[in-house]
């Protein structure tokens, strides 16, 4: 299933994925630092839901609250409600 994310304290501006038999496919985040949205997007290329929410969760990007990976996360975690 895909799904799109509008990110709230983040320099990106959405977060577009599908989920797919529980595994994270085809990130890609609109916006922000392009690199570390593609690096994001391939190491969780085919993760498992819960592991890709477990190992970004609560990340913080200098003094922001949040950051591009936590944003994923919380994106991720809408997908299970």
């Amino acid at each position: 299933m895909d799904y799109e994310y509008k990110t709230r304290g983040v320099c990106s501006r959405r977060i577009t994925f599908s989920v797919e038999d529980g595994k994270v496919r085809n990130v890609f985040f609109d916006g922000g630092c392009n690199g570390n949205g593609k690096g994001v997007a391939a190491l969780v290329e085919g993760m498992d839901v819960d592991e890709a929410i477990s190992r970004m969760r609560g990340i913080r990007c200098g003094m922001k609250a949040t950051s591009c990976p936590d944003q994923l996360a919380q994106a991720l975690e809408q997908t299970k409600a």
